[in-house]
């Protein structure tokens, strides 16, 4: 792994760490700490997920012409200050303009560092790399909030206070980290720029949305995330403590053991995955959340006694987490190997959108049928789960055998130019691989 990648992978992770240490608390923070009622944290809540659409259509563009460290680096910073702002919100104008800041500018940070990902890889190092980051990602939230839990106290305002400027802290560290990077736009020789036509047609949003194997993923990506991560705050809680009559100390369990699962998993997994072929990989993962709707459906619809329900709820949880790690080195790093060099950031930040316009949809549609209609809810997420398994298979019928066994690629000519540290220089142009 290169000095820039370690970087990266470092603000990553404590990226990720300070936001687990808040966004769990959230509701309650707003709700009683602040006594803003519910109805202001379920707004917070709601301006803190959608704030992205508002800014994500632009990143990508920002970031081809810019590049991704300046943008990093800006959302870095004005998430830091949305955070500390949310430390201090008394009011709701103050909450909910905390929460957009720092809800916008969190969304630009993912794109951002999937694109740097891409300038610091190979296309046989991509996959490993993408891996990685979502490995150390939910470690990060993981051990963000169990410490977080142990300082929270809703008596006392000033401990989530304290939690968020140690957020605000954490972000300025990934900007200052990030500014240290020192690369230039690396230059496609590897066999892996497959949007030729997209080249030739210019960039932007019509030349993305000409090219068809991009588009392809970008339904695919919005099922995934509709059917899954989608339910795991809303649909799927609701349904857990309501149909299946699992306690609400049972929840985090079953978050803790998805998160267990992911990073027990992901390096296990990942030999496997680099073996395949991604589609097969990512038709696989629609199966594995197949099976994990049907034991949840059994945990709810059964009648199987408190303990068999619990255990088969949090079996759901775990084979969610199998899902993710398989899926984790396929689907992301698809999406930059689709790109053509000069829309590496408008491919991530197209990627991005989408997974948030399901995001705020999955929620609106899964709640309120989870909360009553028990059996139709397991029926349609069975189905879109399937849905996973065909629209992979669909997307597979569009890629090269290079993109969908990016091993099979021939040597990066050049990849990204590092510059050397602590000068302003450019780094001469390395030489092309014999």
């Amino acid at each position: 792994m290169s000095t820039a990648m370690r970087r990266i992978q470092t603000g990553s992770v404590l990226s990720a760490f300070g936001l687990g240490f808040t966004v769990p608390y959230l509701y309650v923070y707003v709700a009683q700490v602040r006594d803003l009622g519910s109805g202001t944290a379920g707004l917070v809540l709601a301006v803190f997920a959608t704030a992205a659409l508002t800014v994500l259509p632009f990143t990508g563009r920002v970031m081809d012409r810019r590049g991704p460290i300046p943008v990093l680096v800006g959302a870095a910073v004005f998430a830091a200050a949305g955070a500390l702002a949310l430390g201090f919100a008394s009011s709701v104008p103050l909450a909910v303009a905390s929460a957009a800041l720092l809800g916008a500018a969190t969304a630009v940070i993912q794109p951002a560092l999937a694109t740097l990902v891409v300038w610091c890889s190979t296309p046989s190092t991509r996959t490993r790399a993408y891996a990685t980051q979502f490995f150390l990602q939910n470690l990060g939230l993981g051990i963000g909030g169990l410490v977080g839990g142990q300082i929270v106290d809703e008596s006392r305002p000033g401990t989530f206070t304290l939690l968020f400027a140690i957020e605000a802290a954490m972000f300025l560290v990934l900007g200052a980290i990030a500014a240290t990077v020192r690369l230039t736009r690396p230059v496609r020789e590897d066999g892996l720029d497959g949007a030729g036509a997209v080249a030739r047609g210019g960039t932007g949003l019509r030349a993305l949305l000409s090219h068809r194997a991009m588009v392809r993923l970008l339904v695919l990506a919005f099922v995934v995330f509709f059917a899954c991560y989608g339910q795991f705050e809303s649909g799927l809680t609701a349904y857990g403590t309501d149909a299946a009559g699992i306690d609400p100390s049972s929840l985090g369990i079953a978050l803790a053991v998805n998160t267990a699962v992911i990073v027990v998993a992901q390096f296990l997994v990942l030999r496997l995955v680099e073996r395949r072929r991604r589609t097969r990989v990512i038709a696989l993962v629609g199966l594995v959340w197949a099976a994990a709707w049907l034991v949840a459906g059994y945990a709810g619809l059964a009648h199987a006694g408190q303990a068999v329900a619990t255990v088969a709820f949090v079996s759901t949880y775990g084979l969610f987490g199998l899902g993710e790690a398989l899926l984790s080195p396929t689907v992301a790093p698809l999406v930059s190997d689709l790109a053509p060099s000069s829309m590496v950031g408008q491919y991530n930040s197209a990627f991005a959108l989408v997974k948030q316009l399901a995001l705020a949809v999955g929620p609106a549609v899964g709640a309120p049928m989870a909360a009553g209609m028990h059996a139709p809810y397991i029926a349609t997420f069975v189905l879109f789960s399937l849905a996973v398994t065909v629209l992979a298979l669909w997307l597979g019928r569009r890629l090269t055998p290079v993109q969908e066994r990016p091993a099979l690629a021939v040597p990066s000519r050049v990849v990204a130019r590092h510059l050397p540290e602590g000068t302003g220089e450019r780094a001469p142009v390395p030489q092309p691989v014999s």
